[in-house]
């Protein structure tokens, strides 16, 4: 195809030379030549016109009558003529066509020698057909190979269509396998997950195998620490009231007194019908053994007054005023200050100018306030203090100010007065301990110290 595509070209730009008027004079000739006879000829034939008998005779020369016919419908619009000549379909030349086209095209009246002196329209058409001859002569070798090509080219697109489907198919069952891998993984997981569980309960199985092994000595310890709790919780009215009684009322007076006074209450608790725990005491019921050896820690007495009064101190509603002569329960809550308070531990004089500034700022940011060497009368102004009067806001009212309150602020107060006398209104407004040493509580304290000293373990 390579080769008639240069001759094609050159037959298209022969016929775009040529001028109308070339056709014109061919037209015009009376009586013309073999060449131009034959000229029309090709050029009927190539068109599909046919002469037919009107057309014979009518021209010198024209024995077929082709001429007459091309003058009649090529040549007298030579436009048109040659439009259809460039945009011929030179697939479709009927073979007949061509034989016949063929034989003329080797007449020797036809050759390119003769059409040159003729007319430069024949040159132009001798080329076209020329061309359209190779290039039907090429067609019946290409052609069966574009047929070919065409068969190759619909069975790939089955095939293509065919490894289209099937690579369909193949993806799905990729994707299956995935799922499947997928799966088999999260299956492996979980069958690990599960033997782990399975393990870690065969652990606390025979953990709990052995803790119930070990706790069938303690079913009789349990079962009579349930039947003491029982008898204990028909007690709790009366022991409640033996503890509630000596936290009110017993912290202003003497080891010895206290005693009595234990005494006393559980007397008359008894005759009122009031059941409660032989020989009970607010020491029994309310003591914490860990918080009484972080109170000795912070150098506590370990006498029972002393660890009475720290009971008392931290389980009243009200805040404590210890009579304090040998300064041990100053020391005492300086030392426990230094580990409980969060905020920190103020220690002011009663004498102090910027005493209710000091309070102030330690009501607000919770601190532990001590005032030390109080007297036997208390500062008006620190009787909201002291009855706690918090409104609903959360704010006491101290002087001309409201200050938040604070929970973890604490508030302590001591006198070094060994036998202080403070009025009614003042003992309802505190809590009073005693923490002077008596005979009685410096033998308990001498006791205990060479007890610490020489039997440690107990």
């Amino acid at each position: 195809m390579s080769k008639a595509t240069p001759l094609l070209e050159e037959a298209t730009r022969v016929l775009k030379e040529l001028k109308k008027d070339d056709f014109y004079v061919i037209s015009s000739i009376k009586k013309p030549t073999p060449a131009v006879v034959l000229g029309m000829e090709i050029s009927c034939l190539m068109m599909g016109l046919k002469a037919s008998k009107q057309n014979v005779g009518k021209v010198d020369g024209d024995t077929n009558g082709y001429f007459d016919l091309a003058r009649g419908n090529l040549l007298n619009n030579p436009g048109g003529f040659m439009e259809k000549m460039i945009t011929f379909k030179k697939d479709q030349i009927p073979e007949s066509t061509v034989k016949r086209v063929g034989a003329i095209m080797s007449s020797e009246d036809f050759t390119l020698e003769k059409v040159k002196s003729a007319s430069n329209a024949l040159v132009a058409i001798h080329k076209w057909v020329s061309a359209m001859l190779s290039y039907h002569e090429l067609l019946k070798i290409v052609g069966p190979k574009r047929e070919k090509v065409a068969e190759m080219n619909a069975k790939l697109a089955v095939v293509r269509a065919s490894l289209a489907e099937k690579r369909k198919k193949l993806r799905e069952v990729e994707e299956k396998i995935d799922a499947l891998e997928r799966m088999y993984r999260e299956k492996v997981e979980l069958e690990a997950s599960l033997q782990k569980q399975i393990g870690d309960c065969m652990i606390k199985l025979d953990r709990a195998g052995k803790i119930i092994s070990g706790l069938e000595g303690e079913k009789t310890r349990w079962t009579q620490t349930v039947a003491r709790l029982e008898k204990e919780y028909g007690l709790l009215i009366g022991n409640s009231l033996v503890a509630a009684g000596m936290v009110a009322y017993s912290g202003a007076f003497t080891a010895q007194f206290r005693t009595e006074m234990e005494a006393n209450w559980r007397e008359s608790i008894k005759n009122l019908g009031i059941d409660f725990y032989d020989q009970v005491s607010m020491k029994g019921l309310l003591e914490d053994p860990v918080r009484t050896k972080i109170w000795t820690a912070a150098t506590l007495p370990n006498d029972n007054l002393s660890i009475e009064n720290a009971i008392i101190m931290f389980k009243s509603r009200r805040w404590p005023l210890m009579i304090d002569p040998q300064n041990q329960a100053n020391k005492f809550i300086k030392n426990l200050g230094k580990d409980e308070a969060e905020s920190g531990l103020d220690v002011f004089k009663m004498s102090d100018g910027s005493l209710l500034r000091n309070l102030e700022l330690g009501i607000q940011f919770g601190k532990w306030v001590l005032i030390e060497n109080v007297g036997e009368e208390l500062d008006p102004a620190l009787e909201p203090i002291l009855l706690k009067q918090v409104d609903k806001s959360g704010s006491l009212k101290l002087g001309d100010k409201s200050i938040p309150w604070n929970n973890s602020f604490k508030f302590f107060m001591t006198t070094t007065i060994p036998n202080p006398h403070y009025s009614p209104e003042t003992t309802v407004k505190v809590s009073i301990l005693n923490f002077a040493i008596t005979p009685f509580g410096l033998e308990e304290q001498m006791l205990n110290q060479f007890v610490s000293q020489e039997m440690p373990d107990l």
